[in-house]
């Protein structure tokens, strides 16, 4: 034994043996992409191009035929792309991760595999205690997509489906004014020598943003009212235009709506339900023939009228007003919002499978953790707690969630 050696011992220098860091592979998934079948939804959640990244990747996607036929996205498209075409529901719901649009309904969840993993959206208004309860009995991970969170603390899902709401609200008013759908037979926007289309938005976000843009565009006069002075600020900066701009009053609220053309609610949820701020009496005062567009209705919607309708049936009148209350408005402009949607989950998917599955991508990115989910039988959110007063096993992986 040399001195050097003998000095290592006494001094605890002496190197020990230690097991060799090994890296982790990259675990492929099985993604299944099942087509939908509640609310007229038009959507799917990956393109062609998106699935041909994946399966690059190493990762296999199943798709149910006619799974993105509403959205111009054909079977062979995704054929050629990699993915196994399904021709039942059951055959997708055998892949352990399931990417959706909507939330599961009672036929899927006859199909789905206990233990598997669900993208979806939620809507947690619109559904009771028994249905969470079914969740658990399935023993699923549900990842509510309108509350995950991105590294800036922001909603991708919920922004990008906001632009294109915005960006198709006006449209919709547009043609419900008109006599096409036996509206008042006006143009929205303004004319030389006619006065304006007068629109009232409620809420300061991004459907609002967008609206705005397509508003003043088409020479309409406009009005935004929102509960917050901060997000009316922003939203000046955002549009860079002058607007008139107001914190909800009574009067003044009422006032504007009384002489509204259109008007439209965008006020989001900010624990659990959707703020109701106009009442009947005020929808009661507004011009016949008048259109209500609530963007808002799948948190519960911003008008005491307000109910959910479809795309087969979109608009009802209540009092001589035109309500149009359809929950998902981007399915209108299907092949749009699947691009979108398909640009915020395949970089999520890519990340998943190099981190080794859901868990560590989970646990990996912090700020993800923000998302609604179901885990292991056990509800993980504040929210549901609050509401169905259940009790929790694994607290550490409670969330809290934005609401």
């Amino acid at each position: 034994m040399t001195g050097f050696e003998e000095l290592a011992k006494q001094t605890a220098l002496y190197p020990k043996e230690a097991p060799l860091a090994v890296k982790t592979s990259r675990n492929g998934l099985l993604i299944g992409l099942p087509k939908e079948v509640s609310l007229q939804e038009n959507r799917i959640a990956l393109t062609p191009e998106a699935v041909a990244i994946l399966v690059r990747n190493g990762h296999n996607v199943i798709v149910e035929t006619n799974a993105g036929e509403k959205a111009k996205f054909p079977d062979h498209e995704y054929s050629e792309a990699g993915a196994q075409i399904a021709q039942s529901p059951k055959e997708v719901y055998e892949a352990n991760l399931i990417l959706k649009i909507e939330p599961l309904v009672e036929d899927e969840f006859d199909h789905i595999q206990s233990g598997s993993t669900v993208i979806s959206a939620l809507n947690l208004p619109s559904h009771d205690k028994a249905y969470f309860e079914k969740m658990l009995s399935k023993n699923l991970t549900a990842f509510g997509y309108e509350y995950i969170e991105d590294q800036s603390g922001g909603l991708p899902v919920i922004r990008s489906m906001s632009e294109i709401a915005g960006s198709t609200v006006m449209l919709i008013a547009g043609e419900y004014l008109s006599n096409a759908d036996n509206g008042r037979g006006i143009i929205l926007g303004g004319i030389t020598g006619v006065p304006p289309t007068k629109v009232v938005m409620l809420g300061a976000g991004t459907v609002t943003e967008y609206a705005i843009r397509m508003a003043l565009g088409m020479g309409a006069d406009v009005k935004v009212f929102d509960k917050h002075l901060y997000k009316l600020q922003r939203l000046k900066y955002a549009v860079g235009q002058h607007v008139y701009t107001s914190i909800i009053d009574t009067d003044t609220m009422a006032e504007a709506i009384q002489r509204a053309d259109v008007v439209i609610g965008a006020m989001r949820a900010e624990d659990g339900l959707s703020p109701v701020v106009v009442t009947e009496e005020m929808i009661s005062r507004m011009k016949p023939e008048s259109v209500i567009i609530d963007v808002s209705i799948d948190q519960g919607g911003n008008f005491e009228t307000s109910r959910m309708t479809t795309h087969k049936q979109p608009t009802y009148k209540h009092m001589g007003v035109i309500h149009y209350c359809v929950p998902n408005i981007a399915a209108r402009v299907a092949y749009t919002a699947s691009m979108a949607l398909s640009n915020i989950f395949l970089p999520f998917l890519l990340e998943t499978g190099t981190t080794g599955g859901i868990e560590q991508m989970m646990y990996a990115n912090r700020w993800f953790m923000k998302g609604v989910y179901t885990h292991k039988g056990t509800l993980t959110n504040a929210y549901i707690a609050r509401k169905f007063n259940l009790r929790f096993k694994d607290l550490d992986l409670l969330l809290a969630a934005r609401f």
